[in-house]
C-alpha cells in the first residue's frame, strides 16, 4: 500500500513543482496591475507592449537566419569529416567544430568582439555592432551543434545506397541531393530546430557583438528583471508558452497519424 500511494504522490508533487509557477504566469500575465503579486483586475493590455514585441521580432528574424546559416556550413563540415578520413587540416577542421561546445559562452563572445573590432579597424566591415554582428556569432557556436547532430547521423548511413545509386548511373551531385538529403532528413530538421533555439535563447553572446537597436529579447528581458518582473514579460512568456504548446500538439498528431498508417 506505501509503495501504491508513494508513486502518485511523487509524480503530483513534482509535476506541481514544474507547472504551478507557469500556470501562475499565464494567471498574472492579464492582470491589470503593474505589480505582479496583486491582482487587480483583468487586463490584455500588456499583450500589446511595442518594445517587447519588437524585440521578440528581431530575435526570431536573428534566429531563423543564423540556424539557416548554420545548417548549410554544419552539413558541410560533417560530410567532410565522415566522409573523408584523411585530408590537410582535418584535425584543425575537428577542433574548430569541437571548440564551441566547450568554450564558455563568455570567450566566445569576447572573442568574436575582439575580432570585429579588429576588422572593422583593418576592412571596414563591419560597421559597427548591430544584427549582422549578432548572426555571424550565433552562426558561429550554432554551427558546431549542428555539425554533431548531421555527423552522427552520416556516420549510421548505409553506403550501399548511395553505391547502388552510382552503379545506376546517377552523379555524386544527384546521389548527394536524391538519396543522402532525404535520409539525413530528420538530422537536418532537428539540427537546424537545435540551432533556432540556442540562437533565441542565447544572451552573453548577443551582449558582447550587438550594439544600439539591435536588442534581443532575452537582452530586454533581462534589462527588465533587473527593476522586478513586470507583467509585459509574463505575457510575452505566456505567448512563446502557447506557441510551444500548439507545436508540440501539432507533431503529436502527425506522429500519431504515421503511427497508424505504418499499421493499417
Amino acid at each position: 500500500m506505501r509503495r501504491g500511494w508513494f508513486l502518485p504522490i511523487a509524480a503530483t508533487l513534482g509535476f506541481a513543482f514544474l507547472y504551478l509557477p507557469i500556470i501562475s504566469l499565464v494567471v498574472f500575465s492579464f492582470n491589470e496591475s503593474r505589480l505582479v503579486t496583486v491582482w487587480s483586475g483583468f487586463s490584455t493590455k500588456w499583450y500589446g507592449e511595442q518594445q517587447m514585441l519588437g524585440a521578440a521580432w528581431l530575435s526570431l528574424r536573428i534566429a531563423f537566419f543564423s540556424a539557416s546559416f548554420a545548417l548549410v556550413l554544419g552539413t558541410l563540415c560533417a560530410v567532410a569529416l565522415v566522409r573523408f578520413k584523411r585530408f590537410r587540416g582535418r584535425t584543425v577542421l575537428a577542433g574548430a567544430v569541437s571548440a564551441p561546445l566547450v568554450m564558455p559562452d563568455v570567450i566566445t563572445g569576447l572573442a568574436l568582439l575582439l575580432l570585429f573590432v579588429a576588422m572593422e579597424s583593418t576592412l571596414g566591415w563591419p560597421a559597427g555592432r548591430g544584427i549582422v554582428t549578432i548572426i555571424i556569432a550565433h552562426t558561429t557556436f550554432c554551427m558546431a551543434y549542428i555539425t554533431v547532430v548531421v555527423q552522427s547521423r552520416l556516420s549510421d548511413l548505409d553506403l550501399s545506397l548511395e553505391e547502388a545509386a552510382m552503379d545506376l548511373g546517377a552523379t555524386p551531385f544527384r546521389v548527394f541531393f536524391d538519396v543522402t538529403l532525404p535520409i539525413i532528413a530528420p538530422a537536418l530538421i532537428s539540427g537546424w530546430l537545435l540551432g533556432f533555439t540556442l540562437s533565441l535563447d542565447d544572451l552573453v553572446i548577443a551582449s558582447f557583438v550587438s550594439g544600439p537597436g539591435s536588442s534581443t529579447l532575452p537582452m530586454v528581458i533581462f534589462s527588465k528583471i533587473k527593476l522586478g518582473v513586470s507583467p509585459d514579460v509574463n505575457a510575452l512568456a505566456t505567448i512563446i508558452i502557447g506557441v510551444v504548446a500548439l507545436g508540440v500538439v501539432a507533431a503529436t498528431i502527425i506522429g500519431l497519424r504515421g503511427g497508424k498508417q505504418k499499421r493499417a
